[in-house]
Order: C-alpha cells, then sequence, then structure tokens
C-alpha cells in the first residue's frame, strides 16, 4: 500500500496553468525553429508506428504459418 502511495506522489500531475507556461516556454525557447521541431517528432512517430506494424506483422505471419513437420529418424541398418 505505501509503494502505491509513493509511487502516486512522484507522478507529477500538470493542470492547465502548468501546461500552458510550458507552452510559453517552449515557445520562447525553440521559437522559428518550432515547426522544424514539430515535423521531425511527427517523422519520428510515424516512423515508430511502421516499425510497431511490421513487427506485428511478422507475428501474425509467425503464427499463421504452418508448422514444419520433423523429418522421419533414419534408422542405419
Amino acid at each position: 500500500m505505501f509503494q502505491d502511495l509513493f509511487t502516486v506522489a512522484l507522478l507529477p500531475s500538470f493542470g492547465p496553468w502548468e501546461l500552458a507556461v510550458i507552452g510559453m516556454v517552449s515557445l520562447l525557447i525553440f521559437g522559428n525553429r518550432l515547426p522544424s521541431v514539430m515535423r521531425s517528432l511527427g517523422k519520428s512517430v510515424v516512423e515508430f508506428k511502421k516499425g510497431m506494424n511490421s513487427i506485428e506483422e511478422e507475428v501474425d505471419e509467425a503464427s499463421n504459418a504452418d508448422p514444419k513437420k520433423p523429418e522421419p529418424a533414419v534408422k542405419d541398418a
């Protein structure tokens, strides 16, 4: 129980005023570079989603593939 309270106490909860301050500070810091930063962030998200989709496709293919039957053992006479 105490561990749950400790975990919740460490998680930050941002209200609307905090988010507004963070937004204003990011505008001041990034300024005219903000469009390029957002563009690169968007590209990163797209690449991440492509990677996740390819992993899902590989897992689906592996689970739907016919299992290979083992070859019968050959006995030497």
